[in-house]
């Protein structure tokens, strides 16, 4: 009988005990031991195996009555040296995921964060018995199970129970945070940025700076959020972006780890396929699948779908992409399968991703809608060729691109709008292009020193609609001037009255 696919499960033990595929990826557990930073950051995009691995971790490591020694008895962990094994189930363990924190006001997702801290104290409850802490620190303790300690109490929270456990246990503790930058990232979003900035701060620091109880902190997230100070004075930090090559094994799937994967459920002739739609990713010199995208393609018996890009997290893309008019001249080389050459900031600045073009750029690679195709340095700066990394993302740029094209011309209107350029009717097109402007566009989209930026957005609109057909060139020398768009045929006998080249 088959395994059963891993579909939504991020449990370790519940992936374990169900006899679910798993893709071994217990020697990350070795090289979070081997490496010397105190506390770890792993900035991976979403649904690329982040707390799963998180969820390992807690459970090899976590000292508690049961052994879960089990989980791990034919994976590689348990090949390795031995020094590595007697890790295991020594430590107290703090884990806590913000992936569920997407709320729209802060309130509401403040409280999430309270009901999660909540959760961990309650799940360490046995510190409440005898007298491992004062009657004050009881008291405190209870007021955060029950959520109704004030606010600072929940500032401190990481620290205080780091502290307990510390002294329960005559071990330091290890602090493992999932999806940290999720709330901040719904702050910006939704309007409550400072807010949730400097409340995170408080919960982060205490837990992870000058924390003599600390053994080892390991946090993932998107990004790196920097000038924030979220990470203010954190100098036992470090980082590991998908630019490096310390970890990159360990997030997505390898090109090995598919191809048994495929062959286990009697798919291995999908092998080129689910390479188009899925593959693409470069993680330091790894070339890496999409993880949830390939299990859904096995589910679906080899069918292809939006799998990834549809499980939400696409609202700040799509924001970016029909308001930053900066990035619409890169998108039309992007889908027609070439590269653009950005340089990269590994500290992404929330307040500058909309108008600081490196941060946007800087965003999409980070959170999975680029890849790398080379990489080098200038004076400590970082570039990158960037390239649209598979079809799945290719086919969503190319959605957010027709929605917001759509939205800006009536339906009916786009489609005689775009018969009447293909056709060579300029007086008509020149018509319904009129209109357009005058009813979609206001004075600031056009005014500034590059007020021809808008067109841009409008012919990229208009190239999504007709790449099918035709090959779209913008911005070329032609004779002694340069053209905006030409569409070339991609066939010579398309029908109609269609003439052969086309400059706008």
């Amino acid at each position: 009988m088959l395994k059963s696919l891993p579909i939504g499960i991020s449990d370790f033990k519940r992936l374990r005990e169900t006899n679910c595929y798993y893709v071994d990826k217990s020697l990350f557990i070795k090289e979070i031991l081997e490496n010397d930073a105190e506390v770890v950051l792993l900035p991976r995009p979403r649904r690329f195996g982040k707390t799963l691995n998180l969820s390992m971790l807690q459970y090899f490591f976590e000292k508690t009555d049961e052994n879960y020694g089990y989980l791990f008895n034919d994976l590689a962990i348990n090949k390795v040296d031995e020094k590595y094994i007697k890790e295991q189930g020594k430590y107290p363990v703090i884990f806590l995921t913000f992936k569920d924190a997407k709320e729209g006001d802060f309130e509401t997702i403040y409280f999430m964060i309270k009901k999660a801290l909540a959760e961990e104290y309650n799940s360490h409850e046995y510190l409440l018995i005898g007298d491992t802490l004062n009657s004050f620190e009881k008291e405190c303790y209870k007021n955060i199970m029950e959520m109704k300690a004030e606010e600072g109490f929940y500032r401190s929270a990481l620290k205080d129970l780091s502290r307990y456990l510390a002294r329960y246990h005559n071990e330091n503790v290890m602090i493992l945070i999932d999806e940290y930058d999720a709330p901040i990232q719904e702050g910006y979003l939704r309007g409550y940025y400072d807010q949730i900035v400097s409340f995170m701060r408080s919960l982060l620091s205490g837990g992870l700076k000058d924390n003599k109880f600390l053994k080892k902190g390991v946090m993932t997230g998107i990004l790196r959020v920097a000038k924030e100070s979220v990470f203010s004075g954190l100098n036992n930090l470090s980082v590991y972006s998908l630019l490096g090559d310390k970890f990159n094994r360990y997030f997505g799937m390898l090109e090995n780890e598919v191809e048994n994967f495929l062959k286990y459920y009697g798919l291995a002739n999908y092998k080129q396929e689910i390479k188009e739609w899925y593959n693409g990713y470069r993680f330091g010199g790894e070339m890496v699948y999409n993880p949830w995208s390939v299990v859904k393609y096995i589910e679906n018996k080899g069918e292809t779908g939006l799998y990834w890009v549809n499980t939400s997290g696409n609202d700040l893309v799509r924001k970016i992409i029909t308001q930053g008019v900066d990035v619409k001249k890169d998108l039309q080389l992007l889908l027609n399968n070439q590269t653009v050459q950005k340089e990269i900031v590994e500290n992404v600045v929330y307040s500058e991703i909309e108008n600081n073009t490196d941060t946007i750029w800087s965003f999409f690679l980070f959170s999975g809608y680029l890849r790398v195709e080379k990489k080098q340095k200038v004076r400590g700066r970082v570039y990158c060729d960037l390239k649209i990394p598979n079809l799945e993302v290719h086919y969503l740029y190319e959605d957010i691109i027709v929605n917001w094209f759509k939205g800006s011309i009536k339906n009916k209107g786009v489609n005689i709008l775009l018969n009447s350029l293909t056709t060579g009717n300029v007086e008509a097109f020149s018509d319904l292009f009129q209109e357009f402007v005058l009813s979609s566009m206001s004075y600031f989209d056009i005014s500034g020193d590059e007020p021809e930026k808008i067109y841009h957005a409008f012919i990229l609109g208009m190239m999504v609609y007709l790449n099918q057909d035709y090959e779209i060139r913008s911005n070329r020398e032609s004779g002694f001037r340069r053209y905006d768009v030409m569409l070339i045929p991609k066939k010579s006998n398309m029908s109609g009255e269609r003439p052969s080249r086309l400059r706008i």
